[in-house]
């Protein structure tokens, strides 16, 4: 049975440095309580992959230092503009940045989860991104003349990390629609999540729940962060807070705007 942590900090024990970590696009559920948490641990060098997409997780991890590799399709804040640190941070040379597509990510994850070292996908060829992927080979297919398949190789992750709505005192957590969030949790060694709240019953015994339910058998640790995806959305439950990531955007254009982000908002050491 998966452990329900008493806080987020013991939840985190399995992420540590170098980590090979997987986290959920910006409106499936992103554990962003999680991730003020692990940047307070001085976590380093981790390679980092959004599955497909990201923005202030990514751009916040990156900024505080947490990350090496990056391997996702976009970071992006959307309408408050490009993600600044992730910018820096590759113009700079600062990060390894491994592009790739979304059907390339989940494809690639989709083999871990069926235990398999790879799998193929037709979408890529013709496009220039393979030209900076030599992990990804281009083959002829065995089943056709003149018929190439790009193989891309399994993603197996140390640790999923995701926010879903709630989880029972069995372990098991409701992730709803959000079916990428099982991929991530089937493909990867460990999974952690964070909760709204811990509920009485078994969701996977009620048939209204059991569907959208992802078995404690596939979790590690739970802990409970109310507003735990703050301030980007979760979905069904509440909106993303425009105006504190209109503000991000604004600090976070400089290295000494992010600083203070964090001091305010990551490290909480707010002025008298």
């Amino acid at each position: 049975m998966p452990q329900i942590a008493e806080t987020i900090d013991d939840a985190l024990a399995p992420i540590g440095d170098g980590c090979l970590l997987v986290v959920p696009r910006e409106v499936s559920g992103v554990p962003m309580a999680a991730t003020r948490a692990l940047i307070r641990r001085h976590v380093k060098k981790l390679h980092l992959v959004a599955l497909p997409t990201s923005s202030l997780q990514a751009d916040l991890l990156i900024g505080a230092g947490c990350v090496d590799t990056l391997e996702t399709s976009a970071v992006s804040l959307g309408e408050f503009g490009p993600a600044p640190r992730f910018t820096a941070a590759v113009t700079g040379n600062a990060i390894r940045m491994m592009d790739a597509t979304c059907p390339a990510l989940h494809a690639a994850l989709q083999a871990a989860e069926k235990g398999v070292p790879f799998m193929p996908l037709r979408g890529l060829i013709g496009s220039d991104i393979l030209k900076y992927r030599p992990d990804w080979k281009v083959i002829d297919s065995p089943y056709g003349n003149d018929d190439p398949i790009v193989l891309l190789p399994a993603i197996r992750p140390d640790v999923a990390l995701f926010h879903a709505p709630m989880a029972d005192r069995n372990g098991n957590v409701w992730i709803g629609r959000q079916r990428e969030l099982a991929t991530m949790a089937h493909a990867a060694q460990k999974t952690v999540a964070t909760v709204e709240r811990i509920v009485d019953g078994d969701l996977l015994a009620d048939p209204m729940t059991a569907a959208g339910t992802l078995p404690g058998f596939y979790i590690d640790a739970i802990a409970v962060a109310e507003k735990g995806a703050w301030p980007l959305p979760l979905p069904d439950r509440y909106a993303a807070d425009g105006a504190h990531l209109a503000e991000y955007a604004r600090l976070a254009a400089t290295a000494e705007g992010f600083k203070d982000y964090l001091d305010r908002y990551v490290y909480e050491k707010r002025a008298a």
